[in-house]
């Protein structure tokens, strides 16, 4: 492990900051705020969401997901998800688990996610985001989910790294 350089922000907004350390660039969340990403499994179905991503240009097949604490302080994960997967899907979960953190771009940003998931679903409303997404709720069967994929990326969908989970053999 090689000693650190000191670190320093380039620029800070709301939600991110653009930091250098060394040679190094990258992003980082700003006050404390986390991200949650929920496997929903609802039987042999998985909930999954589909919205337009600013950064991609392009619409993008996700896990539901949401930042941690970025409007109370201290929010636990699991209360984040749990607001999160009804927000988005309109499902809420009987049974949350944290299944461990992880990273998606380790080269560029620091930020971590936080995977649960999310089982003994209900379907309460259409979900859809808020005010100001405009998220499409599919409900996938896992034996169909490697044609639904394809079928999207065909549309021109980017498809979000975290669901490789579940094309991956024996991760579902």
């Amino acid at each position: 492990m090689r000693a650190a350089e000191p670190r320093k922000t380039v620029w800070s907004g709301r939600y991110l900051a653009v930091r250098t350390e060394g040679r190094w660039e990258f992003v980082s969340r700003v006050r404390g705020i986390g991200a949650a990403a929920i496997l929903a499994l609802d039987g042999d179905h998985v909930i999954l969401v589909e919205q337009y991503r600013v950064p991609l240009g392009a619409n993008c097949l996700e896990l539901p997901a949401g930042l941690v604490g970025d409007e109370t302080q201290g929010e636990a994960v699991e209360a984040a998800a749990t607001r999160e997967l009804e927000e988005e899907t309109g499902y809420r979960a009987a049974r949350i688990e944290n299944l461990g953190r992880f990273c998606s771009s380790p080269g560029m940003t620091s930020e971590t996610f936080t995977l649960l998931s999310a089982t003994g679903l209900e379907k309460l409303c259409e979900g859809g985001g808020d005010a100001a997404e405009a998220i499409t709720v599919h409900r996938v069967a896992l034996e169909d989910i490697a044609g639904f994929v394809e079928a999207k990326r065909a549309e021109g969908c980017v498809i979000d790294v975290r669901i490789l989970a579940l094309l991956g053999a024996g991760l579902v």
